[in-house]
């Protein structure tokens, strides 16, 4: 009887893995496969016989592609600043948010509804307000601000594409957080209290160690969909002004699907693959070890 039970218990279990594990060999595995063997080869994504180069692309990207290495600085900066801002800025709005405040619900609905939004079209919108919007408000207002040109000088271009970004995505981050505080037991705040803290130091002291897991998926989050920024890039700026504001993924982007360098493209979003994940393994470890002492 137990080994009919088990072989049955056996049976279903297979029927309800097998599927899920096929469809991850054939959605996932089998394609990164097809992409490392891409990758070794001179492809237009026409030829039905790619011309195998071996290594020759990867040489090419970190010997002799200024683009890609203007585009990795591009997405360095970018990221750096967009986990600190994002996470900062979420952590003081979900305190402020954390409040007994009457239009609480409210506020909470207005910061995650742009979330819902699709980075293109968000881009597009703000494309409009940046080109548009802002000449008026500066004619009816007299602000230099406004005048200036948002997404056609370098500078004012990289600080456009992180503002709509953090505008656009700051809602999920803000979730986050104010479900990290609502787990924070009210004990030890009034312990705190109690023990003569003030809000700052019962923050930093009693808050901040207990939103350690929320600080660790936020800041995951943050990196790998900063390092991974293309979608806003693409409606907002287009790569410009003079191609300043080439993301990786953007470049990857440029070269495989409008210069039609498959096999070269393919390169460079498995150098992206793995600089993720070495990236991400490090972080996940390192904030993973901070969440045990806290």
């Amino acid at each position: 009887m137990k080994s009919g039970r088990r072989r049955a218990e056996r049976l279903e279990f297979g029927a309800f893995t097998l599927p899920i594990l096929v469809s991850i060999i054939v959605v996932f595995y089998y394609p990164f496969m097809m992409t490392i063997r891409y990758s070794l080869t001179q492809w237009n994504g026409i030829s039905k016989h790619p011309k195998f180069v071996g290594l020759d692309n990867f040489k090419q990207i970190f010997m002799g592609d200024a683009n890609f290495s203007n585009a990795a600085w591009f997405t360095i900066k970018y990221a750096l600043a967009y986990i600190i801002l994002v996470n900062v800025l979420a952590i003081l709005l979900a305190l402020v948010l954390d409040m007994k405040l009457k239009s609480t619900n409210w506020l909470r609905a207005a910061f995650f509804i742009p979330y819902i939004l699709s980075l293109v079209i968000v881009g597009f919108i703000w494309k409009f307000i940046f080109m548009q919007g802002f000449e008026s408000l500066g004619a009816s207002t007299g602000w230099g601000l406004f005048g200036l040109s948002w997404l056609g000088e370098q500078n004012l271009a990289f600080i456009s594409i992180l503002l709509v970004s953090l505008w656009q995505s700051i809602g999920f981050y803000l979730v986050i957080y104010i479900a990290g505080l609502q787990s924070v037991p009210d004990d030890l705040k009034e312990a705190a209290t109690v023990d003569g803290a003030g809000p700052v130091r019962r923050f930093f002291n009693v808050t901040l160690p207990l939103l350690a897991p929320s600080i660790t998926i936020s800041v995951f989050m943050a990196l790998t969909n900063s390092i991974k920024v293309f979608d806003v890039i693409l409606s907002l700026t287009g790569g410009g002004p003079g191609g300043t504001t080439y993301s990786v993924a953007y470049d990857i982007y440029r070269d495989t699907f409008q210069n039609n360098l498959y096999g070269y493209g393919t390169a460079k979003a498995l150098i992206l693959f793995i600089a993720v994940l070495i990236i991400t393994v490090i972080q996940l470890t390192i904030f993973k070890r901070r969440e045990v002492e806290a």
